[in-house]
């Protein structure tokens, strides 16, 4: 997915930019960067992090930086922030999102003659090409509504100027950005959770579209919030840190409320719940304290040398990571029936070596409950996962093993029970549990709080659209 973070401040920010963007390295996989601004200089860094942390990458280089105003990210894709001079004067970006048609606009670039110059044979980065796309016109400001009004997807951006700092999140508003502030400083962020420790406090959510200007002094609105809106339901399920909030709702809140939702539709009477860390703990949490059983800790984490498990591309690799970070307590496990709470499944093969590994460990019944609906539909606006193909989700896989095809896909992204259960039974089965229940669509939304016309949930039930 990726992450943002920039500051713009009367002194040095070099220290809240490099901490800022270290907070957001949970949402990221490939890269990490920052540029700074000294005058209309620009300096800029960037780091491979697939095998390493953006903060042991970039501490030794620190004293190489200087500047009151600085962008960081932590990206999926490619090598950012860029430096770019043009007409507009110099400027560095960094972006956040999935460009569909990025192959349509990279044939309008060459038809207008236009270049690329940090790009494969044959196409571009998207940075860069988001960056050509605001260079065609006059201003930053037109330059961003350029950007809204080409990219099919989605694309949150930050502009570093020497005047100051341009923030956009994308049209429909499907990737987050907040505004904090403290004295002489004013900073944005993916993640609000980024801002306590650094002295911000929360001082405004940018809307959908939305394009705000920020320097030293404070912020003003450039482009006004769209009306519509389909903000990722899945930043509270999972991806979102548990100290963060998206439209003034918090993510472990969310959680707590989506593991007692799961909890009283549930009739199974298990010795305990637990959940898969990090995430699945405060869906777990909410379900022991709906269901009033104890809360345990069967698996315990090991996180200083093991990353997070969906970061590498190859899925031996990926299983294999999980399989090392997690951690059996055989004597909170043996003789037991735990219920465990996740907050998905993709592919299922990492919870299925997992919940191998608790019955070798001695449980005598193992439950899993999902605090999302089953994952049907690949993901059209974000980077959501790695996976090559729409049939690496098991919820597809369930589908065509049950039906000889995906014609009627979408009747298993409804609530009717048949399908339902169908889908729950054939997947609990291939993972080796005893049962298995996913979240219902309409509780997940009432545990988010925002209507479901103003959350993209295309995942579940192919509803979304650019």
């Amino acid at each position: 997915m990726g992450g943002l973070f920039g500051c713009c401040s009367k002194d040095e920010c070099v220290s809240e930019v490099f901490y800022g963007t270290d907070y957001h390295s949970h949402l990221g996989t490939r890269r990490g960067g920052m540029a700074f601004m000294d005058g209309a200089d620009v300096h800029r860094s960037i780091h491979n992090i697939e095998s390493d942390y953006f903060r042991s990458k970039f501490e030794p280089n620190l004293d190489k930086f200087s500047g009151n105003k600085g962008i960081g990210v932590i990206s999926d894709n490619d090598p950012q922030p860029l430096v770019v001079n043009s007409h507009l004067g110099p400027f560095a970006i960094a972006t956040v999102g999935r460009i569909v048609n990025m192959e349509q606009l990279i044939e309008q670039a060459f038809a207008s003659r236009n270049f690329f110059t940090e790009s494969k044979i044959g196409g571009a980065s998207p940075t860069e090409l988001v960056a050509m796309l605001i260079c065609q016109e006059d201003s930053f400001e037109a330059g961003i509504r350029n950007v809204q009004a080409s990219v099919q997807g989605s694309c949150s951006i930050l502009l570093l100027t020497p005047q100051g700092l341009w923030a956009a999140r994308d049209k429909l508003g499907r990737t987050p950005l907040v505004i904090g502030k403290k004295a002489g400083a004013y900073a944005v962020a993916s993640e609000s959770s980024s801002f306590p420790n650094l002295g911000f406090e929360l001082d405004y959510f940018i809307g959908p579209g939305e394009a705000v200007f920020i320097d030293p002094e404070g912020w003003e609105q450039k482009l006004p919030p769209g009306d519509k809106m389909q903000v990722c339901s899945f930043l509270w399920v999972y991806y979102g840190y548990p100290a963060s909030s998206y439209e003034n709702i918090n993510v472990e809140a969310v959680r707590y409320k989506c593991g007692a939702a799961l909890a009283k539709n549930d009739d199974v009477r298990p010795d305990y719940a637990a959940g898969i860390p990090d995430s699945g703990i405060g869906h777990a949490l909410g379900y022991a304290n709906e269901k009033r059983i104890p809360y345990q800790r069967p698996f315990v984490k090991y996180t200083p040398t093991w990353p997070r498990s969906f970061m590498p591309q190859n899925q031996k690799v990926r299983d294999l990571v999980a399989q090392m970070k997690l951690i059996p307590v055989a004597e909170l496990i043996e003789g037991k029936a735990p219920l465990f709470c996740d907050d998905s499944v993709v592919r299922g093969t990492q919870l299925k070596g997992t919940i191998q590994g608790i019955f070798k460990a001695g449980a005598r019944e193992v439950h899993m409950r999902l605090a999302c609906p089953c994952l049907i539909f690949p993901c059209d606006f974000l980077n959501f996962s790695t996976s090559q193909s729409s049939m690496d989700l098991i919820g597809r896989r369930a589908v065509m093993a049950m039906d000889g095809g995906l014609d009627k896909v979408h009747d298993y992204a409804v609530s009717g029970r048949g399908k339902k259960q169908a889908l729950n039974e054939w997947i609990g089965g291939e993972i080796g549990l005893n049962s298995l229940k996913y979240q219902r669509l309409e509780d997940l939304v009432e545990a988010i709080g925002l209507p479901k016309s103003r959350l993209c949930t295309h995942c579940w039930d192919g509803s979304s659209y650019f």
